[in-house]
């Protein structure tokens, strides 16, 4: 499968992203986007790319840091992820929704992005935003904004996937978030809670080490990227 790295830029910023596509694959296809984790894009996000790339699809794994940044600790984490968050405008501008539909083969009226954990809130914003998107996927990801969906902005069909016992998405955001959906008059949403699960029940290295309600579930990680999977093969195809 051929992949290489793809730079773009925003504002004063380099950022590299990991690019994948399948040569089987013949003419215009869906394009999607994969935002990674707080850690930075490293190989968990690069591997989603492939094994998007394995579907059919173009797979463009976006850069948040720039530089491909990689973060060590949950400090570091804090201060790369907070800057960001902070300004969900330049948050939005790194997203490299254009580099990927500037793409030969790339079918512009099918887009989607999916995001992990940080990448997860990364993605809501973009739906938010009005992003030409048919499908935004967070996986574990942060639901809270600053600049929540303004009824009848949201083009994307939304699909929000969360560890039932995940702290960073608490009960109280949950329902906020479906009651921001429907104040937006978000035509297509769904919320799938998965019970006795925490952060980060996508990544294997998750293991608690790094931070202690971070830990995979392979039952949810198989089960949510089904259930990313149907909904793609629903709007995408």
């Amino acid at each position: 499968m051929p992949t290489r790295d793809l730079d773009y830029r925003c504002d004063d910023v380099n950022l590299r992203g990991y690019l994948a596509w399948n040569d089987n694959a013949a003419g215009p296809r869906p394009g999607v986007l994969v935002f990674h984790e707080g850690l930075g894009l490293g190989e968990f996000a690069m591997e989603r790319v492939r094994r998007l790339a394995d579907l059919g699809y173009i797979a463009l794994a976006a850069d948040m840091f720039g530089d491909r940044r990689q973060a060590s600790n949950l400090q570091q984490v804090a201060t790369l992820v907070g800057g960001l968050r902070a300004e969900p405008e330049k948050l939005r501008g790194r997203a490299a929704l254009a580099a990927l539909a500037n793409l030969p083969d790339v079918d512009t009226s099918r887009l989607a992005a999916i995001g992990f954990c940080f990448g997860g809130s990364v993605v809501l914003e973009l739906a938010r935003e009005g992003a030409d998107l048919k499908v935004v996927v967070s996986f574990h990801g942060v639901l809270a904004t600053k600049m929540p969906a303004q009824p009848g902005r949201v083009k994307a069909s939304v699909l929000v996937l969360t560890g039932a016992e995940d702290p960073l998405a608490p009960p109280d955001q949950v329902t906020a978030f479906e009651n921001e959906m429907r104040e937006g008059h978000v035509r297509d949403w769904q919320v799938i809670s998965y019970g006795n699960t925490l952060h980060g029940f996508t990544n294997p290295a998750a293991d608690g080490s790094m931070m202690r309600t971070a830990l995979y579930n392979e039952q949810a990680d198989r089960r949510s990227w089904a259930a990313m999977r149907g909904l793609f093969d629903e709007v995408l195809t």
